[in-house]
């Protein structure tokens, strides 16, 4: 899959190997939204400060774009997959609003960084309705492994 963003390169770079052997990394949003929160602090945040235009929004656009991972974060530990999606929804709602912030500080950002960033928006929000909808269907964890049959050990199956 191409990778027009640079999260392999940023994920190979910045990541410690511990989260990304963890189970979270295999979401697709959480990877995206955690490589675009680095972003934002590291190469879009100097640049905002510089202009007194968009200073005063920082702080809401650096909130907004690290709650996009962190409720992602938060819901992927509910036992249920309703409880999954409220936390996948909250993460879908901030990268709305972190549209809007990135808009208005569109001014301090080079037009190619402003469009990137939008893109990558775009991408969670859209990973994320798709998460949603397949949580929404997902029984509790808590009822799959109530209904599973037990699992027999050797002297209950009358192995020797």
């Amino acid at each position: 899959m191409e990778d027009p963003h640079g999260l392999a390169e940023w994920a190979e770079l910045n990541v410690p190997a511990a989260m990304k052997s963890g189970p979270m990394w295999r979401l697709p949003g959480y990877r995206f939204a955690l490589y675009l929160g680095d972003l934002a602090q590291t190469a879009d945040a100097p640049r905002i400060r510089r202009d007194y235009r968009t200073r005063p929004h920082l702080s809401q656009l650096l909130d907004a774009v690290g709650s996009i991972s962190a409720n992602i974060a938060e819901g992927y530990g509910r036992t249920s997959g309703p409880e999954r999606a409220k936390f996948y929804e909250y993460s879908e709602s901030s990268a709305r609003e972190a549209v809007d912030w990135y808009f208005k500080v569109r001014f301090a950002l080079d037009p190619a960084v402003f469009d990137s960033r939008i893109d990558l928006l775009f991408r969670i929000q859209r990973i994320q309705r798709t998460a949603i909808i397949r949580e929404r269907c997902t029984p509790s964890r808590a009822r799959e492994a109530a209904t599973r049959p037990p699992r027999l050990v050797a002297d209950q199956r009358g192995d020797p």
